[in-house]
């Protein structure tokens, strides 16, 4: 099982070296294909590429009114206080879910004999060349190499999440 200094670890020697072009759409599906390269601990020189894809789903308003009845669900009369107080406060904020469909069915891995920086700049070179927008190449932890991913994808989101207000915002969602 792993240590939390393991967690810790692979999301500290995660690096995006080319990062999608594009964001998660506000409306609809976005898919996004990834490249994560990795090091074998045990083997010199030898990389391995991981090659598939997240899915990412359409971001989703959750407004104060929604944690509210969430919130009332087998609670008392200070939820129910507390749950008011949110509903008073509903144009203040809202909050943006995201759901990510990971699917391992999608990840091809091949091992390269080479050195690791030789492979990260292929590979870059590669999906730039392909003119793939929404395309990202990872450098992260061959064994924890799904915890990178998913740094990766919540990076993702991070970056996202003000443009994807935003067009809620405009079009009167929010």
């Amino acid at each position: 099982m792993w240590s939390e200094d393991d967690f810790q670890y692979a999301i500290e020697n995660t690096e995006v070296i080319l990062a999608p072009q594009s964001r998660i759409a506000t409306f609809g599906q976005t898919s996004f294909r990834f490249y994560l390269i990795s090091e074998l601990m045990d083997r010199v020189n030898e990389v391995r590429v991981r090659d598939g894809r997240i899915h990412a789903e359409r971001p989703q308003i959750v407004t104060p009114d929604h944690y509210a009845r969430l919130l009332l669900e087998g609670f008392g009369e200070k939820a129910q206080r507390f749950a008011e107080r949110l509903r008073g406060q509903a144009q203040k904020f809202a909050v943006l879910r995201y759901g990510f469909q990971f699917r391992k069915t999608d990840v091809v891995e091949k091992c390269v004999r080479a050195r690791m920086s030789s492979v990260i700049e292929q590979t870059r070179r590669q999906v730039e060349q392909a003119d793939e927008p929404l395309s990202a190449v990872i450098q992260g932890v061959d064994d924890a190499w799904e915890v990178c991913l998913l740094k990766f994808t919540i990076d993702l989101i991070e970056r996202s999440s003000g443009d994807n207000l935003g067009e809620f915002r405009r079009r009167g969602l929010v």
